[in-house]
């Protein structure tokens, strides 16, 4: 099917003239700045935070655009993946008219978003297995289907998709196909930013929250065609990635291999805490995970996370949503914070007339 992306995008986006900035208007270097009403006194705070920030990112761009292996082009950053999301929906999908299709259980954002945007959210679940039904996947799309939403590695559910499920549904849809990989550092999945060359309809979403540990800072990627990142540049804040998130996230881009440890010792964390969970006797199934969580299948799981509570330890009780029954997402702590919660569970599991040998 032929990806059309004028086609796709939304009348008044088309039309749309951007907020123009003062910083885009001008080519060159300069050393007076009188064009933005900035306090030219300076600030409390030390550096140039009385400026505004470079509405193109674009030192950071170039560091990521190195780590990639992509050219900035293709590189679009959001206050958090969320903005990511929403400007997508902006972008895309007329109010009222069209409709996106997510595969629960998955990311709820998708779904939020959509609903702000007021989007029609079809929802073709995940198989008992946690892979995609393509067959109802297809069935649920229709000429005003706008944007596939795919997870993988998924949340709350761990595991990866499979890659040629992926592959088909790109070869087959003729809207966008977004790939959110906010966990794919911890994966043995290859990563599709390299795919984009060989789909246009491809728009991958990364993130530094994870494992980068930049949660603080709100940073999200997205990786698309020069073309999709055009439209997204036009519907952003001229602003978005303020001074203090480029300045910090252009240190940490840096630190490479640090990063790199962390997440071996986290993987290496996740399987040995798998072990433990899986010779807890009310424990019935802990899913394979390629992500910094597990999802744990557990008797009387929200009994359990409210216990853990009164022991100040804090879960994703999951076990309301659909495929998930019973079950409890558990991130991948510190090694004391692991401990603490395996001794926890090992109380819980007293409670019940389980005695540890």
């Amino acid at each position: 099917m032929r990806f059309d992306l004028h086609k796709l995008t939304r009348p008044n986006i088309k039309q749309l003239t951007p907020y123009s900035s003062a910083r885009d208007e001008f080519s060159g270097e300069a050393k007076v700045f009188l064009d933005a009403n900035e306090n030219s006194l300076g600030s409390p705070l030390p550096k140039w935070y009385n400026r505004y920030p470079d509405p193109h990112q674009q030192q950071v761009k170039a560091a990521l655009s190195q780590i990639k292996g992509i050219d900035a082009k293709h590189i679009f950053l959001g206050n958090g993946s969320d903005e990511c999301i929403d400007i997508l929906f902006r972008c895309f999908c007329e109010p009222g008219k069209d409709n996106v299709v997510i595969c629960p259980p998955t990311y709820g954002m998708y779904e939020v978003s959509a609903n702000i945007n007021d989007v029609e959210v079809r929802k073709a679940p995940l198989l008992p297995d946690f892979q995609l039904n393509l067959a109802h996947l297809e069935q649920l799309t229709d000429a005003n289907t706008k944007i596939i939403w795919l997870c993988s590695p998924n949340n709350p559910t761990g595991n990866a998709l499979n890659r040629t499920d992926i592959e088909t549904v790109l070869n087959n849809f003729s809207g966008i196909v977004v790939i959110d990989e906010a966990y794919i550092n911890f994966s043995r999945q290859k990563s599709f930013v390299q795919e984009l060359t060989e789909y246009p309809n491809l728009v991958v979403l990364q993130t530094l929250s994870k494992a980068w540990g930049l949660a603080a800072l709100r940073l999200g990627m997205a990786f698309a065609s020069e073309e999709i990142i055009e439209v997204m540049n036009k519907v952003k804040p001229p602003y978005n990635i303020n001074q203090a998130t480029q300045d910090l996230v252009l240190k940490a881009l840096e630190e490479v291999g640090q990063v790199n440890d962390m997440i071996k010792e986290l993987v290496a964390m996740r399987e040995a805490l798998k072990e433990v969970f899986e010779q807890m006797p009310t424990v019935e199934t802990v899913y394979a995970s390629d992500a910094n969580f597990l999802l744990v299948k557990i008797a009387e799981a929200r009994k359990v996370y409210e216990f853990l509570l009164t022991k100040g330890i804090v879960l994703r009780d999951r076990s309301n949503v659909q495929l998930c029954e019973d079950c409890l997402r558990i991130t991948i702590g510190t090694e004391k914070e692991n401990t603490i919660l395996v001794d926890a569970l090992a109380e819980w599991l007293a409670t019940k007339g389980f005695v540890s040998e």
